[in-house]
This record gives C-alpha cells, sequence and structure tokens, in this order.
C-alpha cells in the first residue's frame, strides 16, 4: 500500500494530500530510510513522522483499503513520542 494512503486510513495524518505534502518534505522514514509518499509500505514497517516540533514513531499491523473510525488505530502500534528541542537549553 502506498504511504499516503496508509497514512491517511490508518488517520495517523488526516488528509492524503497532507501526507504527500509531509513525505515530500522528507519527514518520513520507513525502517530508517527517507520515504516518499508512493513509497511502499508493509506490515512491520517502522514509521517515523515529524510533525512540526514532535517525533512520532509507529510500526504497521496491518493494511486495510479503508476503515472504520473506530477501527483505524488498530493499523499501527506507536512505539515513542519525543519532543525536538529548539535548541540548547541554558
Amino acid at each position: 500500500m502506498r504511504l499516503d494512503k496508509f497514512l491517511k486510513v490508518s488517520r495517523l495524518i488526516k488528509r492524503r494530500t497532507l501526507a504527500k505534502e509531509v513525505a515530500d518534505k522528507g519527514r518520513i522514514t520507513i525502517n530508517g530510510l527517507q520515504a516518499k509518499a508512493s513509497s511502499n509500505v508493509k506490515v512491520g514497517d517502522e514509521l517515523k513522522v515529524r510533525f512540526g516540533q514532535k517525533v512520532v514513531t509507529a510500526t504497521v499491523d496491518r493494511l486495510q483499503e479503508s476503515t472504520r473510525k473506530e477501527d483505524a488505530g488498530t493499523m499501527y502500534t506507536i512505539i515513542s513520542e519525543e519532543r525536538l528541542s529548539d535548541g540548547p537549553e541554558e
């Protein structure tokens, strides 16, 4: 399944166009490699998505072409969420 579609269906990112933009800006990696919106996602892949000052790491648990809002969270498992620092703190 394409990365942008997975992000939309799983609701990690709400809109597919936004998922494409984030990927095109180099803010998503799959298993440590920079990903494009058209990159293929498989079960077991580790995704890192940077949202502003936050990085979310998740593993892909299952793939579905469509899902209900209530079931979207079962498509992935969040491993970590970390805040990026704005720079050296004094």
